[in-house]
Parts: C-alpha cells; structure tokens; sequence
C-alpha cells in the first residue's frame, strides 16, 4: 500500500525533503499535473511526509477521505477550478496554481477520485520512466 497526495496540495514540498526513498516528485506541466504524487512502486509507507504537509493532503491510500470537512478558505487544485493561488512553498519559492477551488469552512468533498491521478501519473504519465 502506498500514500496518496491529494488535491489538497500545494505544492509546499516539504514531504520531497523528508522522503527517505525519494519517492515523492512535484507533478509537471503544472496545467496537467497539478499536485506532487508519490511512486507507488518506491514508496515503502513510512508516514514521514504526513506531518510534514502543512495542508494535511496526504493519506495512507485505504484512508484517503470521501467525505473530507474543509476549514474555511482550504483550496483544491483541480481542473475545473477558477481561482488563482500565488503562494510559497516552504522554501520560500513562489508556487502558482491556475485551476484551484476555495472552499467554504464545512462542505464536504470526496477526495477518493485523487487515488487514480497518481496511478496514472507513474504508469503513463509524465512520472513514467522505462525501466
């Protein structure tokens, strides 16, 4: 079982430094990839980069929430957002997101449709590699 980054993320990167087998990469283009995502076949499910996230987007995959409560202003960073994040992540690099969504304190979203994404960015995405 692997952890999954969910739309939650910002792309902070800090779980990148803390990953002992390097198996977290930030998703590129950004238009299409949005969020960082974690190589199924690498990670070895250790939990370092949980606490890590400072938006609380990463979950051992059989936990990843269908009904996760947003805080008031917390941001998806999916296709059919509208809004524009500027940001840093925790180096102090600008992060710009095109596609996010604000949500309100309470509403419920299902963040189970984020598991798939990763998948596919390491089987024929751009995190694919021929080995």
């Amino acid at each position: 079982m692997t952890h999954i980054i969910t739309s939650l993320c910002l792309r902070d990167g800090g779980c990148v430094d803390v990953c002992p087998v390097e198996c977290i990469v930030p998703g590129k283009p950004t238009a299409e990839w949005p969020w960082f995502y974690i190589d199924p076949d690498t990670c070895i499910d250790c939990g370092a980069c949980v606490p890590e996230c400072p938006y609380a987007a990463i979950f051992p995959e059989d936990e990843v929430p269908n009904a996760h409560t947003a805080k008031e202003g917390q941001r998806l960073s999916r296709p059919e957002g509208a809004a524009v994040y500027d940001g840093t992540d925790h180096n102090g690099q600008a992060v710009h997101l095109d596609k996010t969504i604000v949500m309100k304190a309470g509403e419920v979203v299902d963040l189970r449709p984020d598991i798939e994404p990763n998948y596919k960015f390491f089987k024929d995405g751009p995190g694919y590699s021929a080995k």
